[in-house]
């Protein structure tokens, strides 16, 4: 045999012994809890009726195999009126869909602006319950009305945020010029 031809099966014979390796069992290897898609620049529109009823807006979003999405870059919602025209506000830190809960939540700087009734909440949780068209938390809440301002602990609201309840009163007052959230 040439020299050539001894190379290669050296070659060959020292390929064939490192290449092989015990196998790896499946089950023992983490399973993957990443997401399984992102998008970028997202728009959700939601309509009843032939009529936009909301809309969701996200810089990203991550989705996950169990159908959870997140908003890391923060989440922006647009509740419209019977006739299609914007009346409430809600943007978010963080935002999270939980699907097997069917709820949007809210996490950080969390604010709801109701551009009809001159209304103004700020907490740092909140959920929205689409079907059932409600927002609530049970954090420290601070709602703005007029020139009212209320402190408080767990609210629920419907979702335009044009009637609510807060739960735990801490204290109002009326606001001094300039002051507002």
């Amino acid at each position: 045999m040439s020299k050539r031809g001894s190379f290669y099966l050296i070659f060959l014979i020292a390929s064939s012994v490192l290449a092989c390796r015990e196998g790896v069992d499946p089950s023992t290897l983490p399973k993957y809890e990443g997401p399984v898609n992102s998008a970028l620049d997202i728009h959700i529109f939601y309509s009843d009726s032939a009529v936009l009823r909301s809309e969701i807006i996200a810089s990203k979003q991550l989705e996950f195999a169990n159908g959870n999405l997140e908003f890391p870059e923060g989440i922006s919602v647009q509740f419209f009126d019977v006739y299609g025209q914007l009346e409430t506000t809600m943007r978010a830190d963080r935002g999270f869909f939980l699907r097997d809960q069917n709820l949007y939540k809210g996490e950080g700087n969390v604010q709801v602006k109701n551009f009809s009734k001159d209304q103004k909440l700020q907490t740092e949780e909140l959920f929205w319950n689409q079907s059932e068209r409600k927002i609530y938390t049970d954090k420290f809440v601070t709602i703005q009305e007029k020139q009212t301002l209320f402190n408080g602990t767990g609210m629920e609201a419907d979702d335009s945020f044009a009637t609510y309840r807060l739960q735990k009163v801490r204290d109002s007052r009326t606001l001094l010029p300039g002051e507002g959230l």
